[in-house]
Parts: C-alpha cells; structure tokens; sequence
C-alpha cells in the first residue's frame, strides 16, 4: 500500500507531520521515478455531520417509510454513493462508506437525501439550523 502523508504548507516549506516515515519510504524508492501529487487535505465528516444525519434525516425518514434506520442508511447509501469500478473486463457495483466521505463531500449526500425526500417521498427534512441544540 502507498503511505499518504500529511503536512503543512508554511511559506516555500512543506512540514511534514511524520518526516521520519516520509523519509523511509522515500528512501525506498531511490533510483526510481516517481510521481508526487499534493493535494488540499478535506476534514472527514464531523461527528456533527453524523449526529444530525442518524438523528434526524434518517429518523425523519424512518418515522415516514416504517423502515428502521439502519435499512434507510443502505438504502440511502445504494441510491447516492454507489458507482461502478471495472477490474479487468469486469465491472462492479461499489457503494461507498459514509465514513470515506469528507465533510463536503457528507454535506453534498445530505442535499441530495433531503432534495430526494422532498420530491419522491413528500417528506420534508429540516436542515441543520432549523432544529433545536
């Protein structure tokens, strides 16, 4: 597996959190070329996020289907982080975890649950901001 490693950004200097790991797999790869991609690093999903999606979209949702929460979290799951990845002439059906997900990737999948309810279900679910702390 390929370490990802993380860091900051001061000025013309990457600081790494882990320089001690970065150079041993570094030094794994000498004489070859390699490839370096760097990229802005997303928070998971808040345990805001997952508070509100568990305790009110999927309760909402739950209270008007008669399904448990958990059925609603796959079906949810099914309808709107599924996507296919083809392993040699074979392509297959890949659902994603809520847990892959970053914070604006996990807010893109509660908009389209709530929009999803709103139009197929005639359910409405109260955004973050419309329910009490």
């Amino acid at each position: 597996m390929i370490p990802i490693h993380h860091g900051i950004i001061t000025g013309d200097k990457l600081i790494l959190d882990n320089p001690i790991r970065y150079l041993d797999y570094f030094k794994k790869l000498s004489g070859k070329r390699v490839e370096l991609t760097l990229k802005e690093e997303k928070s998971q999903r808040s345990l805001n996020q997952n508070n509100y999606y568990w305790g009110v979209v999927l309760k909402v949702l739950s209270e008007h289907t008669g399904y448990d929460p958990d059925d609603m979290h796959e079906i949810c799951r099914y309808m709107f982080l599924k996507s296919f990845k083809t392993v040699g002439n074979f392509d297959r059906e890949y659902v994603k975890s809520t847990t892959e997900l970053n914070t604006a990737e996990f807010e893109e999948y509660l908009e389209k649950i709530r929009r999803w309810a709103a139009v197929e279900l005639n359910c409405y679910t109260p955004l973050p901001n419309e329910i009490a702390a």
